[in-house]
């Protein structure tokens, strides 16, 4: 199986001032006169990590990472403020402006691959390829299944029921679970935003991948990883994720002619195969990958070897 390219180190960084007092940390790797691609984090909320360096041929590819809005490294940390899917799609086109790319491969998964299907759907003529993993088209029923007490929840049963503990007893009356998490994570009441925070963080993570995995486990429900990836995805959820109803999947003509890979574990439990096979149709011409042996991680096994061969075969590519 394909494995992770070494571990490589930045050869530049910076922040990159967007506005509404939103500063965004981007880094690149790899070859500067290499393929460009803009690596699109998950979450909402998520940041980057080293290993997301590691996808691409470092030494064919420019390698263009950034923390969204309010997380990881950008500034103000944490900031939900002037934070919406049209201002994120804004904030990949002013990277790709300011570091002065004609065009780029994209390459998103999970809330990733979402931010990346909105982006080349509004600018498909800077798009080179999509490479996508674990698909999020961000319905209603997506977050559901999820976060609502859906299918996830029936599966996991044990851990939905240790994350319903941090909850108070008016989201079990109300069956409103996204709304009352998050309305006390953006609460006055610091203990009890955290006591959410790390409930929310944990159960999610503990459905990605098909086997536990106590060492992606623990670096995902850090303290600060926690923060930011709980209240920036329940902020999109309580705003439909900022999109109008179907808004992906009716917009799939502007992108059929963009090379595409979409990589989806066959157990995926917190972004269920629907969500590929729906976008498949609608992407005739797209490679549906499906990883027989993993869930929703890119850290699986399986899943990483079919996105380094994606990678790989996207720099083939002439456009």
């Amino acid at each position: 199986m394909n494995e992770l390219y070494p571990e490589i180190e930045p050869f530049n960084d910076f922040l990159l001032d967007v506005g509404q007092q939103h500063q965004l940390y981007v880094e690149q790797c790899g070859n500067v006169n290499g393929q460009a691609v803009i690596f699109i984090h998950g979450g909402p909320g998520a940041g980057c990590s080293v290993n997301d360096r590691r996808f691409f041929d470092p030494e064919k590819y420019h390698i263009i990472l950034f923390d969204q809005r309010g997380c990881g490294r950008s500034n103000p940390y944490g900031s939900l403020a002037d934070n919406t899917t049209a201002q994120l799609v804004a904030d990949i086109e002013q990277i790709r402006k300011h570091l002065h790319l004609e065009q780029c491969h994209i390459f998103g998964g999970s809330w990733g691959s979402t931010l990346a299907l909105v982006y080349a759907q509004t600018h498909p003529e800077q798009v080179r390829s999509l490479v996508l993993r674990g698909i999020f088209l961000g319905r209603p029923q997506d977050t559901d299944w999820t976060f609502a007490g859906g299918g996830g929840s029936r599966i996991f049963a044990d851990y939905w029921q240790e994350y319903l503990e941090a909850l108070p007893l008016t989201a079990l009356e109300q069956h409103n679970h996204v709304k009352v998490a998050y309305d006390i994570m953006t609460g006055k009441d610091q203990n009890a935003a955290e006591k959410v925070a790390q409930a929310w963080a944990k159960w999610e993570m503990r459905c990605c991948t098909l086997e536990p995995n106590d060492e992606f486990f623990r670096a995902a429900t850090s303290d600060d990883s926690c923060w930011t990836l709980a209240r920036h995805e329940a902020h999109y959820m309580v705003n439909k994720c900022f999109l109008t109803d179907n808004q992906i999947l009716n917009n799939c003509d502007k992108i059929a002619s963009i090379p595409t890979v979409i990589v989806h574990g066959r157990y995926d439990i917190v972004c269920p195969f629907d969500n590929a096979w729906l976008l498949h149709q609608q992407l005739p011409n797209a490679q549906l990958v499906i990883s027989k042996s993993a869930g929703h991680a890119s850290a699986e096994p399986e899943t990483r070897h079919h996105l380094v061969n994606a990678t790989n075969d996207m720099l083939q590519l002439l456009r």
